[in-house]
């Protein structure tokens, strides 16, 4: 569902008045979409004022962090377990800071295990505040509950996949629109020139090998990517991209493989070789969706922890994992999970493709399909998402009122009669 509209004349008569945004992100990813949704913001609103917590990339847009990214940023149930004094210290101060803040709007950014909690103490502090989600949890895989939870605290959610606002719809969650992923913006550099896709049909091939963007990750793929590699029949070059903090550790576990691979540490370079891959064999997330926009057959495995294991087996609600294959609504790409991630199977699958034949074709015709339904027409992402927060800010307080508002908010703040 898209926000409602509001009369053209009220927003024109608005944008004189500086615009007060409240930003959290939580981790890299969610970092660099706030700082794209920052530029979009300045240049439609034109005086805007940034707080809240980011990265370097929101940072060099402007915004001076309240906390390092480090404090906020964990992942998965174990790790939020361990730190959880922590985290709910880092929340209540958060949530606080927002309100002391008096903004427009409050907009999260990802990473839900803490933007959320935040926003539920500061919807029970600050009702009249707009929050607006930027990136929808997976409820529709994982504790589909939380979508009609989500009203309580949430004014609208911005999603990076087509197939989110049916979800929320379905499920009872807030208003959804989807305004694209960022990788939209970056179909023209993945997909090969006429030069390219002739590399990818000579020999050896290039494979390109991606086990995470996490130390557990990489320390749980790595050796059984390296022996399932080591299976293949035909000579293959492989690449394997990483990030530069990363790039010891990926060294480390390479160094044990029986065939080397030749590293990459810069986006530059990884889409240099997903252009030229004939195949990839990837660890289930974003990557998935960065191969299939270029048009690389592919091998997904994920491993997790055995307790991991067991909470998703008895909470997930869908039987794919793999983004091309949850967008796409059906198993276009092959996914290996837990025990089934075996060298072996990884082995077998991958030969297939990189041999050519009807599975590859299949995902290849696949790929297409799915680059339609991400298509979102003229704009890109970060202009769609700036769009939609600018309209709820101002029509919750229209022109002329919003510092009234903030003050008589200071003073009740203080216990004075507004």
């Amino acid at each position: 569902m898209n926000a409602p509209i509001f009369a053209k004349h009220a927003l024109r008569s608005s944008r004189d008045e500086e615009l007060s945004v409240f930003l959290i992100a939580g981790e890299p990813s969610g970092d660099l979409l706030g700082a794209g949704l920052m530029r979009a913001l300045t240049k439609r609103a034109g005086r805007v004022r940034f707080a809240g917590i980011g990265g370097p990339a929101m940072q060099a847009q402007g915004l001076a962090s309240l906390l390092p990214l480090s404090d906020i940023s964990v992942m998965g149930i174990m790790p939020v377990l361990r730190r959880l004094p922590q985290l709910l210290a880092t929340i209540r101060k958060v949530a606080d800071a927002t309100v002391a803040a008096e903004a427009d709007i409050l907009v999260i950014i990802d990473s839900p295990d803490f933007t959320h909690c935040v926003a539920r103490r500061v919807r029970r502090a600050h009702p009249d505040l707009p929050i607006v989600d930027y990136v929808s949890p997976s409820v529709w895989a994982w504790r589909p509950a939380r979508a009609r939870q989500m009203r309580s605290y949430v004014d609208h959610v911005l999603a990076l996949l087509p197939f989110e606002p049916a979800a929320h719809a379905r499920l009872g969650g807030p208003d959804c629109t989807y305004v694209g992923h960022p990788l939209v913006d970056d179909i023209a550099v993945l997909q090969p020139n006429a030069e390219e896709q002739r590399i990818r049909d000579v020999s050896p091939a290039t494979l390109i090998v991606m086990p995470g963007s996490r130390e557990a990750e990489i320390r749980r793929l790595m050796p059984v990517f390296g022996a399932g590699i080591a299976r293949l029949r035909e000579p293959i070059e492989i690449v394997l991209p990483t990030l530069p903090a990363l790039e010891p550790l990926m060294r480390a576990e390479a160094g044990k493989w029986r065939l080397q691979p030749r590293i990459v540490p810069t986006r530059d370079e990884k889409y240099a070789a997903m252009r030229r891959a004939r195949g990839a064999l990837v660890a289930s997330g974003t990557a998935t969706l960065e191969l299939a926009l270029a048009g690389v057959p592919m091998v997904v495995a994920y491993r997790v922890s055995r307790i991991e294991e067991v909470i998703a087996r008895l909470m997930l609600s869908t039987d794919k994992i793999a983004l091309p294959n949850l967008i796409l609504g059906r198993h276009a790409v092959p996914e290996f999970v837990q025990g089934d991630c075996s060298p072996g199977n990884l082995a077998e699958t991958l030969q297939q493709l990189l041999a050519g034949g009807g599975a590859r074709d299949a995902q290849l015709a696949a790929f297409q399909e799915l680059t339609s339904l991400m298509d979102i027409g003229s704009g890109n992402p970060s202009d769609k998402a700036a769009e939609i927060i600018e309209r709820l800010a101002r029509e919750r307080l229209p022109s002329g009122t919003r510092a009234a508002s903030r003050a008589n908010r200071r003073r009740a703040s203080l216990g004075v009669n507004v």
